[in-house]
C-alpha cells in the first residue's frame, strides 16, 4: 500500500471526477491522499473533501503565488481551520520565483513563508514546502526558522547535494512524476541517495504526470509508476520503497 503525500483533488478537474479518483487509485494500492491547499478556497475545499471521504486528508495554508486570496480575508479564522481533525499540515507554502521575480515580491513571499512557518509551530502541524526556483532562500529561511514539526520539501528540485542539508533540518524529501522523466539525471540521483527514512511519493496531480503519460492529466492512480521507478534507481524492491515511504508519510503527518 503506498500514500499520495501531496495531490490536488480539490482542482476542478480532478473533483469531478474525485470518487472514481479514489476508487480506481485504490485498487491500484493508493490508500490515501493528502489534499493539498494552496490559496484560500482550495483549503477549504480540501477540508470538505477530508470530510466526505474517510482516506483523504487535507493541508491549509497559501502558496506564495496567491497570497493576494488570503489578503482580505480574516487570516486568524482561516487558520483556526488547523484545529480540524482531519487538517494534518500547514501547506503548501514556500517560494516561487518563476513568475515573481521583483525584489519587493521575492521579499513580501519571505514574510509570508515565514509566518505561516509560526502559524504551524504554533499549532504544532508540519509544513508542506514549495520550492520553485529558490531553492537557496528557501533552505536559508528554514535554516532560521525551524519547522518544529518537520515537514516535507514537496516536488523536491535542489540540487542531490543539498539533499542532507535539508534532512539535517528534520525534513523529509517528496518525489513524484518528474522522477520517472528520461532526462531527469538530477533528480534520479536525488532519488537514489535520499535515506529511505527520509522520502514521500506524491503525484502533485493533476500537474506533472510520470512518464509514459508525461503530458496528460495527472492522477493519484499514477503514483505507482513513481514508486517503480525509485525502486529501479535504488536497486531496492517495490514493496520496499511502498513500505518505507508509508510508514515514513504516517509519522510525519499522523495519518
Amino acid at each position: 500500500m503506498i500514500i499520495d503525500s501531496h495531490c490536488h483533488l480539490n482542482e476542478e478537474k480532478l473533483y469531478v471526477l474525485r470518487k472514481s479518483i479514489i476508487k480506481e487509485a485504490q485498487e491500484k494500492g493508493v490508500e490515501k491522499f493528502i489534499v493539498i491547499g494552496y490559496d484560500y478556497d482550495s483549503s477549504i475545499l480540501a477540508v470538505k473533501i477530508a470530510e466526505e471521504f474517510d482516506c483523504c486528508y487535507a493541508t491549509v495554508g497559501i502558496i506564495p503565488t496567491e497570497i493576494d486570496s488570503i489578503l482580505d480575508k480574516d487570516v486568524d479564522e482561516f487558520f483556526k481551520l488547523l484545529n480540524h481533525p482531519k487538517v494534518i499540515a500547514v501547506g503548501e507554502i514556500g517560494l516561487d520565483y518563476h513568475w515573481e521575480k521583483e525584489d519587493w515580491q521575492k521579499e513580501r513571499q519571505k514574510e509570508w513563508f515565514i509566518k505561516q512557518i509560526d502559524i504551524a509551530n504554533q499549532y504544532k502541524k508540519p509544513i508542506v514546502i514549495h520550492s520553485r526556483e529558490s531553492i537557496q532562500d528557501t533552505y536559508d529561511i528554514l535554516k532560521e526558522h525551524t519547522p518544529m514539526y518537520s515537514g516535507v520539501v514537496h516536488c523536491y528540485s535542489g540540487s542531490p547535494e543539498m539533499v542532507n542539508d535539508f534532512i539535517k533540518l528534520g525534513l523529509y524529501i517528496g518525489l513524484d512524476g518528474p522522477v520517472t522523466f528520461t532526462n531527469a539525471r538530477s533528480v534520479k540521483e536525488v532519488a537514489r541517495i535520499v535515506p529511505l527514512d527520509r522520502l514521500l511519493v506524491e503525484t502533485d496531480s493533476p500537474y506533472l504526470a510520470p512518464h509514459p503519460h508525461r503530458g496528460e492529466m495527472n492522477s493519484p492512480t499514477f503514483l505507482p509508476l513513481v514508486v517503480e521507478e525509485i525502486a529501479r534507481c535504488k536497486g531496492e524492491t517495490y514493496e520496499k520503497i511502498a513500505d518505507f515511504t508509508y510508514s515514513n508519510t504516517v509519522k510525519l503527518f499522523h495519518v
